[in-house]
This record gives C-alpha cells, structure tokens and sequence, in this order.
C-alpha cells in the first residue's frame, strides 16, 4: 500500500523471517555464539530461551548457516510430538530408515543408535536443534535426556540444543527434570534490543529495502523503544502501521500522532495512542496514498516518491559490569562520579577543536601519559600503545573495558569532543573540555555519534594480525588466551601451528565478542583477548582518578 509512496523495493516491515533483512544485535551474536559453542563441543544441552518475537527463530536460521561441514544436523521446527512421534522425526530429518509401521520406542533409539556410532566411525558430529521447546512434554523431554546417554568410551555421540520461550526455563526447573537441567552445559536468555539498537534495526529495514533516508525522527525512535520493549516484532508491526498512517495523512515522514494511531491500533487502548483506530479499507488505503503521490508530484513537495528514494558460549561471554562503592553507598552499588546531567553540553569558551585536543589530553592522561599536542597517537606508540579507531555501541566499549575518545553532538547538531571515564550498567562518566560529567548510560546514546578512538597495549610479541597457518610467539600466546578463556589445558606442541581447531575457537570468540567472525586475530580480536593481562592499562570498571 505505502510502498510505491515511499519510493520502496519493498514492505520493510514485513513479520517473515526473510534472511535479507536480518538484523544481529549484539545479544544477537552473543546467543548465536553460545549456538555455535554448543555445536563444537559434544555432549549434554544447550538451552537459548527468549521472548515471543524476540528473534529466536532467526537465530537459528544464522546457526544453519554457520554449521560446520563435519556436522549433521536435525532441526524440529514443531516439537508438539509424542515420544515415538519425536524420535520417528529426528529419524527423518537424518534419513535413518525405519519400518513404517514401526510405533516401538526400542527400535527407534537403536536405529539412532546405530547411526550415530556410524557418524562418529567418520569423524562426524550430529546436532539435534529443537524449536520451541516450551510446547514439549516432560515424558517426551525425559526421553530427549536418554538419548543423551548414547555414548562411546570417551565422547558423547549427541548435542542437543533446545530453543524455547521463557516457561522453557521454569519446565526445566521441575523436580523430575533435574537430571536433564544438570546436563544444560550452556545457557543464554535473549532479551530485547535496546534503545539504541531499536534505532539500527529500523534504519537496517529500510536500507534493505532501498531508502535510506529517515523516516522516523529520532524523537519518535525513543517511542518506539518504550512501546515495543525493544522486541522485533513489536517494532515491526508498529512501524508497518506507522507508515500506513503516514501514507493515508500525505506526510513525508511519521509524525507524533502518526505513531499514537498506530499504537492505539496495534496495542490496544492504554498504550499511549490517542487517535482513532486504523481501519481502511484497502481500496481506500490505495486511492489515499495515491492520491498523496499524484499531489506531491504535481506541487513538487519535498516527500515526492523520487526523491525519497534518492537517499557469546558462556565461557566466551565477555559483558563488564561497574560496579563501585560511592560516597555513602552500599558497597556493590554503582554510584555516579558527579552529579548526574540530563544533557551532555560544551563548556562556554570550549572550540569543537579544542574540546578534541582536551579529550586525547585525558585520554593519554589515564594511561599516565603527557600529551605533547598534535597527533596523539605517534607519541602512545613510543610508549608501546596502539591507536583503535572504530564505530560501534556501549556494549562494544563495555567488552573492550578502556577509556575513549567519543564524538558527541550538542542537542543542536553542533560537534565536539569527550573521554568515557567510566561505563556502569547505570552511569556514564565523561570529561569533556576540562569538566567532568555523569549522564545515564542509556542517555549517552542521544549524544554520541558511535564513532570511538582508545589506546591499547598490544602482548608481548608485538605482531598485529595472527593468521592461519601461522607458527611462531602469536600463535604461542593465542593458544593460551584460548586456553584460559576455555578453562583448559594449552596444548603443549613445539612449533605449534594456528590450525583448523584455533580457527574454530577464534570465530567462536569473535561471535560472542560482536567481530566479524573471520577467524584471523586482527587489532579488535587481540585486544579483547589481551584484557585482563598485567598492563593492560586503565579500565571503565572501576572509577578512574580525574586530573
């Protein structure tokens, strides 16, 4: 309907799960990470549990894509089966014959038995994936649990990666299931996107599906935060109906009460909508909007549909939380530095080039470092540091733990510069031309660009990418990192080589990190591998001394 008004390819906001249009947040990857995790290592369960609409589905149409050649996998979309009827399907979906008219549970579980000794004669893997688990019943999880006793003498011959909404987790904290939630080796609940990602995941759509101008003011994507709860497919529809509204009023973009309307429409009475509800006719719908797009050519308006088409396994799981004892606080509670501010605003008398030399200033300054003026970065190399230059959000910098230079924007557009001191779950902590400040973390997305600059220090061996293939100190020290991540022994090999397995466990790493999973150990990989060294240099954890 608003389609061909908006100068789209497509409906951005369609509630398929259509792979073009896949958005990875970072809970995202991270429960995608603990997928892939549960896939490499054999044995026991790997429960992902969220929300209805939150993405589960679409975690698991990336997991498809990530499984290894070595690995046969049984995906059940719909597990509300009895036992025999389970068991009969995984059976199918492995193409292990059985007679047809079989209904005996024996006959199944040897016939996958014996397929899965066969599996691992060949070095082969075998995953079971089930999809909404919720709906399975205990006799029916109960016999899931047996078939993880099939086993040789040193490995486990079946993953089982449940999937399943919230009550998942409740059914498996049921006194009968406790044999089978003391084999959950992994587990990961993924929540709503937040604010910030509301705004990415709205912009994604409609770049996908080619406009990639802003429909929705940046005022109103704070909106659709709250009304959504940051789930997908609340976002989905009530921007679809948004766009609607939008097409039927003429307007170039969604409006205020644009968005009431659809609310109302979408959630119901008492969801913050005060329009009237939605209800046209689709022959009405088309004569609307085309008739919006007949005028708008006519009188040559702006909103003409040309021109708005010319525009982590928990092992891996790295998430910091601050946490700090303020002044008559509770020890273990987040206390802000300052006084906290609503708004991040230039001192009087600050330049945006000024403010930008002040920040490196500081930032060299936590590394107990002068600043000598000019690049800063030349002058941290001497001291064997190395400069980050990226974009990203506040849990990539929660995951890299170091100070930075952000690029922040006044509430009128204006730019200028400021050093992240400290990052809590609540408060953000800045220095910004020469004064301290504290603002809500979630605040902090309203002025910052997401371009970022830090300094880190490299290991030892000083080699700056570590790729397969390689040998030498890199691969020495990567070994261990993954080994200390892992909680396992480093395997002790003279001239050992950057192998098919490192490659494995290093895009494992990256996943749950956020990275491109690539498998080759760049600046990001290492630096976040290197966390936690003696050394490795001043942290947002903990409160930083301001000079």
């Amino acid at each position: 309907m608003y389609r061909e008004y908006f100068g789209l390819k497509e409906l951005p906001f369609s509630i398929a799960p259509d792979p073009r249009y896949l958005y990875m947040s970072e809970r995202h990857r991270e429960a995608l990470a603990h997928l892939v995790y549960g896939m490499e290592n054999g044995g026991g369960f790997v429960l992902l549990t969220g929300e209805v609409g939150a993405g589960k589905t679409t975690v698991c149409r990336c997991l498809l894509e990530q499984v290894p050649e070595n690995t046969n996998v049984a995906f059940i979309f719909n597990p509300k089966l009895t036992a025999d009827e389970l068991l009969a399907t995984i059976c199918d979906e492995l193409a292990i014959g059985y007679p047809t008219d079989n209904t005996s549970i024996k006959v199944f579980v040897d016939r996958i038995n014996d397929y899965l000794l066969g599996a691992h004669g060949e070095g082969r893997k075998t995953v079971l994936v089930i999809d909404e688990a919720q709906n399975l019943d205990v006799e029916v999880l109960e016999q899931i649990r047996l078939l993880t006793n099939l086993e040789t003498n040193t490995s486990k011959l079946l993953q089982i990666i449940l999937i399943g909404q919230p009550e998942l987790r409740e059914q498996l904290m049921r006194p009968e299931l406790r044999q089978l939630a003391q084999r959950i080796t992994a587990r990961y609940h993924l929540g709503p996107l937040s604010k910030r990602e509301v705004a990415l995941y709205i912009a994604h759509r409609l770049a996908v599906a080619g406009l990639r101008r802003k429909l929705f003011p940046s005022s109103l994507l704070k909106r659709i935060y709250r009304l959504s709860g940051g789930t997908p497919r609340l976002i989905n529809i009530l921007c679809d109906r948004a766009l609607l509204g939008a097409c039927v009023k003429g307007q170039a973009r969604v409006h205020k009460k644009i968005l009431h309307q659809a609310a109302h429409e979408v959630l119901g009475p008492g969801s913050g909508g005060t329009g009237r509800r939605l209800r046209w006719r689709p022959a009405v719908i088309a004569l609307l909007c085309g008739g919006a797009v007949l005028s708008a050519t006519y009188y040559g308006l702006e909103f003409s549909p040309a021109k708005l088409s010319a525009r982590q396994a928990p092992v891996f799981s790295a998430s910091v939380s601050a946490v700090s004892a303020g002044a008559g606080g509770k020890p273990g509670t987040e206390s802000p530095l300052s006084s906290p501010v609503n708004a991040l605003l230039l001192p009087p008398g600050v330049s945006s080039d000024r403010s930008r030399t002040m920040a490196y200033a500081a930032l060299l300054d936590q590394w107990g470092l002068t600043f000598a003026g000019g690049d800063a970065c030349p002058q941290a190399e001497e001291s064997g540091l190395r400069c980050l230059f990226r974009r990203g959000t506040l849990r990539n910098l929660r995951s890299m733990n170091l100070p930075a230079v952000l690029s922040l924007v006044d509430t009128h557009g204006n730019p200028y510069y400021g050093v992240l001191l400290h990052l809590g779950e609540k408060w953000a902590t800045l220095k910004i031309g020469g004064e301290v400040e504290t603002i809500a973390a979630e605040d902090l997305d309203d002025f910052w660009q997401g371009d970022y600059s830090l300094l880190w220090r490299p290991p030892a061996h000083q080699r700056m990418v570590v790729r397969p293939g390689e040998t030498g100190e890199g691969v020495d020290w990567l070994e261990k990192k993954l080994a200390e991540i892992q909680g396992r022994q480093t395997r002790k090999s003279k001239g050992l080589v950057f192998d098919d397995q490192m490659v494995r466990e290093v895009k494992i790493f990256q996943l749950a990190q956020g990275l491109e999973a690539d498998g080759i150990v760049g600046a990001q990989t290492m630096l976040r591998l290197s966390r936690g060294e003696r050394d490795a240099g001043p942290t947002l954890s903990f409160r930083q001394e301001v000079r």
